[in-house]
């Protein structure tokens, strides 16, 4: 059995994630009490009690959303798994941090606070209503590239996350990604709608936050990871840490290459993918493109005890 971990990205996020991890791991809720000391305010509490709305903003969600992968982990680690005992890691955009939390890439105090900077730097890079995002169904990468393309008319419309076969994102002007809808559908999409997001993520728009994650970047250690990095941009396995630097600003514009990334995991082995954290969309996700591979979601208590049940029948 050859397995990843994988990490999800923002959408993920609800009022209650990871309490219960927290209550019965009491390293889960260090890894909370880590990320509220490393940003001087109470996450937690927002995570736990506050307001829908405020979790969702970008700032917000990106912690909030690694805090709790990294404590589901870390209940995981508490039965004896090991997260080197996974093949490789990946995660979806944000969760690609997560994903180098976890394997000791960085640091889960620097990861917060890159985090932050980070949801902070997209929010501000394009002013509200300006940008859009779409989600396309049924129409495979390449025909939502020459969507993208015919949509733009002199704006930015890219495609930004291949997520499986049949759902690609676009990102870019408002008006350009409206016409996308509407170009996909002629061409045969299933649907095209707009998603509830603050910022056109991963296209050439969100280039000053790339910038400012380039800084931010520079200035933190990172280590090589314990466990290979299948990279959102790349597609492939990386483990030098000056690479993951640079990928991880690129990452901020370019295209996360979900699909891509599932497809080289199982074509190296892989034949068993566990979401760490909030959410099931990865595991959605990984069944569509590589139907071979079973997939687990490990974010709650119970979630643990099936897994652990799970390998008590492999052993």
């Amino acid at each position: 059995m050859s397995r990843a971990f994988v990490f999800p990205g923002q959408g993920a996020q609800t009022i209650g994630m990871g309490r219960d991890m927290a209550a019965a791991y009491p390293a889960a809720q260090a890894v909370f009490d880590e990320v509220d000391e490393a940003l001087g305010e109470s996450l937690s509490a927002l995570i736990w009690e506050g307001e829908q709305e405020v979790l969702t903003l970008t700032a917000n969600a990106q912690p909030a959303l690694m805090a709790n992968s990294i404590a589901a982990l870390r209940a995981l680690e508490a039965e004896g798994v090991a997260v080197t005992d996974a093949a490789y890691v990946a995660g979806h955009s944000l969760g690609e941090y997560s994903a180098l939390a976890a394997v000791g890439a960085i640091s889960i105090a620097d990861t917060a606070r890159l985090l932050r900077t980070r949801g902070t730097a997209m929010q501000e890079a394009v002013p509200v209503g300006i940008g859009a995002m779409a989600a396309l169904l049924g129409l495979d990468f390449a025909a939502v590239q020459e969507v993208a393309a015919e949509a733009a008319q002199g704006e930015v419309c890219q495609a930004a996350n291949d997520n499986d076969p049949g759902q690609v994102v676009v990102s870019g002007h408002k008006a350009a990604v409206e016409r996308a809808c509407e170009i996909a559908k002629a061409r045969g999409a299933r649907r095209a709608m707009l998603l509830p997001v603050s910022a056109p993520f991963h296209c050439s728009l969100m280039q000053p936050a790339a910038d400012v994650m380039a800084q931010a970047l520079a200035d933190v250690t990172i280590n090589t990871p314990s466990v290979p990095l299948v990279a959102n941009v790349r597609a492939e396995a990386v483990s030098d840490p000056d690479m993951i630097r640079e990928l991880l600003v690129e990452q901020v514009t370019g295209s996360v290459r979900w699909r891509e990334s599932v497809g080289y995991m199982a074509a190296q082995g892989v034949d068993e993918i566990w979401e760490i954290g909030a959410g099931k969309a990865l595991c959605g996700m990984v069944r569509r493109i590589a139907k071979e591979v079973t997939t687990k979601a490990v974010g709650a208590p119970d979630d643990v005890a099936a897994v652990l049940e799970h390998m008590k029948g492999e052993a």
